[in-house]
């Protein structure tokens, strides 16, 4: 049997085509922020596990999933947004979250330009949406 990490990091196609050591770069990424979570006491309870899936999606792949989000029944499901480039969908049932983060159009051309700063740029980002996570869900920061 195959376990889930409590944090997975998924790219939408277009990224990966785009550029092609994401892959490698969101594996590596994976396991340091589930590490840090960890080491910081956000699975302390072992019946109320938060899973958190981390959507990085280009501009058109973020509208069109911003616009599915608000279509849920807010009953079931807590929608946030963040910022302009980043949503959440929270179930408090299962304890499971889906948050999108859009690498906007600037920051695409950025990191076309300086490829070399697409690990750090990816690991800033998204060590930023988990603090928001964090903070939203009263857990400590990483």
């Amino acid at each position: 049997m195959i376990e889930m990490l409590p944090i997975t990091i998924n790219l939408v196609k277009e990224l990966n085509d785009q550029f092609s050591k994401l892959t490698s770069i969101c594996n590596k990424l994976e396991a340091q922020f589930n590490f840090q979570t960890l080491t910081a006491n956000w699975y302390g309870n072992e019946e109320k596990i938060l899973t958190i899936q981390l959507f990085l999606e280009v501009p058109l792949s973020f509208i069109q999933q911003q616009k599915e989000l608000d279509k849920l029944s807010l009953s079931e499901f807590e929608v946030s947004h963040f910022s302009d480039d980043v949503i959440s969908c929270f179930n408090q049932d299962e304890q499971h979250l889906l948050c999108y983060v859009a690498i906007t159009h600037s920051e695409l051309t950025l990191l076309e330009l300086k490829p070399k700063i697409l690990s750090g740029f990816v690991q800033a980002k998204l060590h930023k949406v988990l603090n928001l996570i964090a903070q939203q869900q009263s857990l400590p920061c990483i």
